[in-house]
């Protein structure tokens, strides 16, 4: 089984990275989540033991000997030569003196925190405790630096546990699209030669039955089997045509200089009998030199017929289509407009979804197609209309710079009453006013 194309597996990828990022995420935020909770929890126990041994050294503790880190300032009393500067805190004292009552703060001073408190002993003298809690933030502050060794560790088992994570939860997917790719790829080469071989007999037979003057049942039955195998083998080559665009950019030698203008103008002459059978107006008007898209012609030429095909299939009897060419800010700028009933604006991105039921009832791959042919090619599609005043759609490519010299200028591009053409049509012929393609616009 063939390995997924290119794009599927940008797609695998995307899903594998998505899988480690939230991998990695959930981990982040447990040991964000455990640090800060382990972090709370030990800045309160901490607290509560250092204000109950403060409280316990300003009430009881010995003046001239008191706990490690603890200095205690009392009237009359000597400050031990390792005593902090800044204290005792005169003001507090003096409070205390007048109130009566406790005072307790927290002084950030040299560079660490002192908890102070400052009370009436039972003898009546004034005590102040201060305690230095350099050492409990060192054991905060390790703490944090555990939690960032533990968080970087935690990353790197993140990306290794989502990686295998992914590579596992994607395994299926990778797998579907491979099945998927191949189906498709399968089924429309090997459907291509019968359905090829029955459109080509039932041709044969309805120029039979019409030659023989059969009766008229049979001959329409004819022509509706020749329509229905057309439509059968253009769905067919939307299907390739989509399959091998899922399958990535196009290998260098499919790419290649293409003259819009000229491929514009072959289209149209292609579509002259369905035109003339429709009594169309079919008008192109562009530059008479060449405009180059760097791209796959197959695939233009067939974004092109979309929209061709589209605007004579909604366009009434009598009826005018337009195809214009031109050159704007680095652009090439290809519009198709028609004079047939329109559609909602609000209905625009409708008519790029795969399959959509429109009001004719009609399904189709054709404008979704369209679409995707034209971003494979780094261009945009757009369409505008309104309901009785026909619709517009425009096609935005990428101007091919240096115009190789091995390509002749085109000759100039004519305004014509669309008439029968002497150009043999590439690909599957189509019947002269037959139903439109599947996909067609359904408008």
């Amino acid at each position: 089984m063939r390995p997924p194309a290119p794009a599927e597996w940008a797609a695998v990828r995307r899903a594998r990275l998505r899988i480690a990022v939230i991998t990695g995420a959930i981990i982040t935020l447990l040991i964000t989540v455990v640090g800060g909770i382990s972090h709370s929890v030990m800045v309160h126990a901490q607290n509560d033991q250092v204000w109950r041994e403060l409280r316990y050294g300003a009430g009881y503790g010995d003046l001239t000997s008191p706990p490690v880190c603890t200095w205690l300032y009392a009237p009359g009393m000597t400050p031990l030569s390792n005593a902090p500067d800044g204290f005792p805190l005169r003001a507090d004292v003096s409070r205390v003196r007048v109130t009566r009552e406790a005072v307790e703060r927290t002084v950030e001073r040299n560079h660490t925190v002192y908890l102070v408190r400052t009370q009436v002993r039972a003898d009546g003298d004034v005590v102040q405790a201060v305690f230095d809690m350099r050492f409990q933030l060192a054991d905060r502050n390790h703490l944090w630096f555990a939690l960032g060794v533990a968080e970087l560790v935690g990353l790197l088992a993140a990306a290794v546990t989502g990686a295998l994570l992914g590579r596992r939860a994607v395994a299926p997917l990778a797998e579907a699209l491979t099945r998927q790719h191949q189906f498709v790829t399968d089924a429309s080469h090997e459907l291509r030669t019968p359905i090829t071989q029955v459109h080509t007999r039932a041709q044969v037979l309805a120029r039979q039955a019409a030659d023989q003057d059969l009766p008229v049942p049979h001959r329409d039955g004819l022509a509706r089997l020749v329509v229905s195998a057309g439509r059968l083998g253009e769905v067919l080559d939307d299907l390739l045509l989509s399959a091998s665009l899922a399958a990535g950019p196009a290998r260098p030698p499919e790419r290649r200089p293409v003259d819009l203008v000229a491929l514009a103008r072959t289209v149209v002459a292609e579509e002259s009998d369905r035109a003339r059978a429709r009594r169309l107006t079919v008008v192109v008007d562009g530059p008479p030199h060449p405009l180059f898209v760097d791209g796959i012609e197959s695939a233009l030429r067939r974004a092109v017929g979309e929209l061709l095909s589209n605007a004579i299939s909604h366009s009434p009897a009598e009826g005018r289509i337009e195809v214009t060419l031109s050159r704007s800010a680095g652009m090439v700028v290809l519009a198709v407009t028609d004079s047939g009933p329109g559609f909602e604006p609000a209905t625009v991105e409708q008519l790029f979804q795969r399959f959509h039921r429109g009001d004719g009832g009609r399904y189709g791959l054709g404008l979704a197609l369209l679409r995707e042919v034209v971003t494979r090619h780094q261009g945009t599609v757009a369409a505008t209309g309104r309901p009785g005043h026909g619709a517009r759609f425009v096609i935005r490519l990428p101007e091919y710079g240096p115009q190789p010299a091995e390509l002749t200028l085109a000759g100039p591009v004519t305004t014509v009453r669309a008439r029968r053409a002497g150009v043999l049509r590439r690909g599957r012929p189509r019947p002269a006013d037959g139903p439109a393609r599947p996909g067609g616009s359904p408008r």
